[in-house]
């Protein structure tokens, strides 16, 4: 099972890229919001349905609602309702329903109108009942001081009138506040504020479609229950959340409209994916249900607080944090309408994770389909037991770190004292069948500002408890939003320095030195450059990966790149390193993959004081390379040159680089190369079982084609010195590198090293192998002496997110 796409991510704020869905009113008194042309002093519009009693419509009648965010009651006596049709003509009229009673303290008020010839269920009592016959789709409604009918018909002329308290124009109506109507009004969907009915005097940004969701101010919905401001204590309703999670990932309500579902609240998130997590602190008996529940508020934040003892009224709703890689779903509560019905409870008893608690095995195995339907057994597998456990409170005590902090304020832990451990602290990544079940994100959910983000590196622990809601999302799977986060135990992991070269060994590092870039701050090419000297020693040869064009991440044609090397030469001289030469080939613009306009590609350092570099003319972007002569004279046709760089294989990727190099009058021959990313895996964690590893099929065909140029050089040289080094974005075990090594022309030597030293790169917690350095059997293995020098991976502060490698020979 792979990770999935290890490369940096272009955002990491955790939004949620779903519309937001229909929303109405809670309990909750927040200051008076924007009218139409001034301020409201009370009320204002806070749902409109048209599709009452149309085709697919579930409610007889069309309705609107009002809603009071004050604290006073709003007195309706003389006022209506009118409404225009979307695209009014000359003789077109406002339609008028007067009013009466008033809208209750922080409640609603329903006014029911005209029925269509369909539906199956009733409005609740209707405070007022009109006749007005409302376009499902497109029109405007109007709150108004007065029972006149309002004769403006344009958006202007109707902001001028001073009998408007606020107005509604969805679809494509022409009236309307703001940028726009509102959108998504059908026969099954209503336009409705938020929770908390904000007006900012703009339809489009206040108001989003829904399931309708009318209340009158009893507080009395179609499903049961009652809302806030009905006048009486609200009750319960019939479902409760295990109702809501069920067995299976999927809700058995999904899509339905539940009702008042009562819950203590566990955690909120005023930032990103704003809403909150609710528990029933009475569960049930199915260890296969989760008692807990996220409710997604939208664009507004939320206004309970941890404690509070809510009624959330709402649809279900599944959410897909990265649906493109198959990630798991988040079972949550839209368009919610919320009743505080009491504060300061106590939050149920956090579920510890440890090895007893997370099972062996790590997923059910569908032979690569959906494990969505499956009946959750969280005794057996450890995804169906974070499933169950799906936005419960949770612990995790005294843990290792295996992955540092990062910029976006997460690191991980090992929650199962099982997992294999690298020799640093880590959790070392061994085959697709060993995931390492015990790892899970930290994220901080306060906002930093209340509780700073501990950073640690690999091989610190977490000590004391750190717990809160289990989260689910698109860079990390299951996650603990933490309330409380653990003290950092520095357990003191130093940067490993590589061993000296003798003199008459050969030196050759790789490093990629992710996107580098002229317009990178000069601290970066500084602490890289440090690395090639002090860490690495100033190997003879230093192939890097990632260095990007002169115009770095503009795409403006530019391809040359010697602005960016010299600047990364000009540092390693500064840190008292070698006086490198250079040699690469300017890519195609636009065709070798990587960031944007980047044009990233592999380039050779060498020092002409240790190794000399053989030129041969003809190597260009896309002429390939080829192999001429036998024995001691065989040589590259060109160098630097481009491995069959026309292959389909290569299609937005790096072409390997090759070079000839001559250390103590012998040939050697370097590759330098960057296969293609897992950008498209699915991930370890997926719904889907085996998980789709489809990237691996182009870095195989990359691997073949490379295999078959270094079986030439070796058939015209049988001792021909090869070493094909880089980042090849897959794992020691991969179809990729088996490949790459078919018939013994090429030697993986992270594969000498012991299980615990075998990584050069973390992701989601797990210690893996992207980097390699492979030699030919000229290359006995008395002479080789192999290193990957961790410097940056495990640490939360690094100058790349991956180790440099070098290797020293002896030709």
């Amino acid at each position: 099972m792979p990770s999935p796409t290890p490369a940096r991510r272009s955002r990491r704020a955790l939004l949620r890229v779903t519309a937001p869905v229909a929303v109405a009113a809670s309990l909750v008194l927040v200051p008076l919001p924007g009218a139409f042309a001034a301020p409201s002093t009370g009320a204002v519009i806070a749902e409109v349905y048209g599709g009452g009693g149309n085709s697919g419509a579930t409610l007889k009648n069309d309705f609107i609602e009002l809603g009071n965010p004050t604290g006073a009651a709003f007195g309706l006596a003389g006022y209506s309702v009118q409404y225009l049709p979307g695209s009014p003509g000359a003789s077109t009229q406002w339609g008028v329903t007067p009013l009466n009673g008033s809208v209750p303290a922080g409640g609603r008020y329903l006014i029911a109108e005209a029925p269509g010839t369909g539906g199956t269920v009733d409005l609740p009592a209707a405070d007022a009942s009109g006749s007005l016959a409302l376009s499902a789709t497109s029109g405007t409604v109007a709150l108004v001081n007065g029972t006149a009918p309002l004769s403006c018909k344009t958006a202007a002329d109707c902001a001028a009138d001073p009998r408007i308290v606020d107005l509604v124009g969805f679809g494509t109506a022409v009236v309307r506040e703001g940028s726009g109507p509102a959108a998504g009004a059908s026969n099954s969907a209503s336009v409705a504020r938020g929770s908390a009915l904000a007006d900012t005097d703009d339809n489009a940004k206040d108001l989003t479609a829904g399931d309708p969701t009318p209340v009158n101010s009893k507080g009395q919905t179609t499903g049961g229950g009652t809302t806030p401001g009905g006048g009486g204590t609200p009750v319960p309703g019939d479902v409760r959340i295990h109702d809501i999670q069920g067995t299976t990932r999927i809700s058995p309500l999904n899509t339905k409209t539940v009702t008042n579902v009562p819950g203590i609240v566990t955690g909120v998130r005023g930032y990103g994916t704003k809403g909150f997590w609710i528990q029933d602190p009475t569960a049930d008996a199915n260890p296969a249900t989760s008692e807990a529940v996220f409710v997604y508020t939208g664009s507004a934040n939320p206004t309970v607080k941890v404690g509070d003892s809510v009624l959330v009224t709402a649809k279900v709703s599944e959410y897909y944090p990265n649906s493109s890689g198959g990630s798991q779903s988040v079972t949550q509560l839209t368009g919610p309408k919320v009743t505080v019905l009491s504060s300061g409870n106590a939050v149920p008893a956090p579920v510890v994770l440890d090895a007893a608690a997370i099972p062996a095995a790590y997923a059910p195995d569908a032979a690569g389909g959906s494990i969505e339907n499956l009946p959750l057994d969280p005794s057996k597998y450890a995804l169906d037991r974070y499933e169950s456990l799906e936005g419960m409170n949770v612990e995790v005590r005294d843990v290792p770190v295996v992955q540092a902090t990062d910029k976006y304020h997460e690191l991980w832990v090992d929650a199962a004292s099982t997992d294999p451990r690298t020799d640093r602290g880590g959790v070392v990544y061994l085959g697709y069948d060993k995931p390492n079940n015990g790892r899970i994100m930290i994220q901080s959910l306060p906002p930093l500002t209340e509780q700073p983000f501990p950073v640690a590196n690999v091989g610190d622990r977490l000590t004391g408890s750190t717990a809160g809601p289990l989260d689910y999302n698109q860079f990390g799977g299951y996650t603990i939003a933490a309330n409380t986060v653990g003290t950092v135990q520095d357990n003191g992991l130093q940067r490993e320095v590589a061993d000296r070269a003798l003199p008459s060994e050969l030196s050759i590092a790789t490093y990629n030195v992710e996107n580098l870039a002229p317009g990178d701050a000069d601290t970066k090419y500084t602490e890289l450059a440090q690395a090639v000297v002090t860490n690495l020693r100033s190997p003879d040869i230093v192939a890097l990966e990632e260095i990007q064009d002169n115009s770095g991440a503009v795409d403006d044609g530019t391809v040359d790149a010697s602005v960016t090397v010299q600047k990364f030469i000009d540092a390693v001289k500064a840190a008292g390193g070698p006086a490198y030469d250079w040699r690469s080939i300017d890519p195609v613009n636009d065709k070798d993959g990587g960031q944007p306009g980047g044009n990233i590609r592999q380039v050779f350092l060498f020092n002409p004081d240790r190794v000399s570099f053989t030129d041969i003319p003809g190597g260009d972007s896309t002429t390939a390379v080829d192999v001429t002569g036998t024995g001691k004279r065989t040589s590259l046709t060109a160098s630097p040159g481009r491995i069959d760089p026309n292959n389909d294989a290569w299609t937005t990727s790096r072409k390997p680089l090759v070079g000839q190099f001559s250390f103590h009058n012998k040939a050697v021959f370097v590759i330098a190369n960057h296969f293609n990313s897992k950008g498209g895996d699915q991930g370890i964690d997926s719904r889907f079982q085996a998980p789709n590893r489809s990237s691996e099929v182009q870095r195989q065909q990359q691997a073949a084609v490379e295999q078959a140029f270094v079986a030439k050089l070796e058939a015209a040289d049988p001792d021909a010195r090869v070493v094909s080094l880089g980042d090849f974005n897959d794992y020691q075990f991969s179809p990729a590198l088996q490949t790459l090594t078919k018939g013994g022309v090429l030697r993986d030597l992270v594969n000498d090293l012991p299980a615990s030293e075998r990584y050069s790169y973390v992701y989601q917690g797990n210690s893996q192998v992207l980097d390699h350095i492979l030699v030919s059997p000229a290359f006995k293995r008395q002479h080789v002496r192999y290193d990957v020098v961790h410097i940056n991976s495990e640490f939360a502060v690094q100058a790349s997110d991956h180790d440099p490698q070098v290797v020293r020979v002896k030709p």
